[in-house]
């Protein structure tokens, strides 16, 4: 047990927050300025950026300054990437698909409804999500094996996103690949290499505050939720709920894992039977 300053945590959990808000208020401006809501999806990672700066400037003197430095470098940089991922995928764009069909449902206005259903609710989720980057920083322990099991994890997961991600765009580039399902690279082992890249990060994150048990506790909420997200809610769900008419889709989730990394399922053999 380290003796971690509880109180200049809950100043940073307040901070935190209004950082969230801010980040989000300042995207839904823009987003009515331009009148598309897709680029939320680009604020969600910056927002997390926002919360590690943050908690990093509030914490001195408070937490372990490597310890400190290494979870805004970690945060910072999955949360950049993401955004900038994002943003240039969405270039050229209208309207995301899930926001449009989102707002023509909206009882009564849709411009109050967006943001207490969009842009509220995604900041909400950066807070609750962000508790062990915000928690990290005021742990006075110094950098050590769970740390280093930590980095590891982390590295795992943002190289899964990072490629994944790189592999589907280029596949997507190819005219001759349209209409078809993508099934090579990570995509050949798991059906969102992206998504369970951030299911490492997170958890690689929540172990930056393993060596306190009482705080990990705490803030066990964060990787149990981002993880029922990506598997349960947003996520995998979603999107395979979009992609299940697309043709020999169903071919390539009967082969395919549907998160975890594994071998190719063999296919039964086609013909008749002997």
């Amino acid at each position: 047990m380290y003796d971690v300053e509880w109180g200049a945590l809950g100043v940073n959990l307040l901070a935190s927050a209004a950082a969230a808000l801010a980040v989000m208020t300042a995207t839904f401006v823009i987003a009515l300025r331009r009148g598309v809501h897709r680029i939320v999806d680009v604020a969600w990672g910056a927002a997390f950026a926002a919360v590690a700066l943050v908690s990093w400037l509030l914490s001195a003197g408070a937490g372990d300054d490597g310890r400190r430095l290494l979870v805004l470098v970690l945060t910072g940089v999955w949360g950049l990437r993401l955004a900038a991922h994002i943003a240039y995928r969405g270039t050229g764009h209208g309207e995301d698909p899930r926001y449009a069909r989102m707002l023509d449902k909206a009882p009564g206005g849709r411009t109050a409804y967006a943001f207490r259903k969009v842009y509220l609710l995604q900041g909400a989720l950066v807070w609750l999500v962000s508790l062990p980057v915000q928690a990290a920083a005021y742990l006075p322990a110094a950098l050590d094996p769970w740390a280093a099991v930590a980095v590891v994890l982390w590295t795992t997961g943002i190289l899964f996103e990072a490629v994944g991600d790189r592999q589907l765009a280029r596949f997507k580039a190819d005219p001759a690949n349209r209409g078809r399902i993508m099934d090579r690279g990570l995509w050949r082992y798991t059906r969102h290499p992206n998504y369970f890249g951030d299911f490492l990060v997170w958890w690689g994150l929540f172990l930056l505050t393993a060596p306190d048990p009482a705080l990990a506790a705490a803030v066990l909420v964060s990787p149990l939720v981002m993880s029922y997200l990506l598997i349960f809610g947003s996520g995998k769900r979603l999107l395979e709920r979009h992609m299940r008419d697309r043709p020999g889709y169903a071919e390539y989730a009967a082969r395919t894992s549907g998160f975890f990394p594994l071998p190719p399922r063999r296919e039964p053999a086609k013909g008749p039977r002997p």
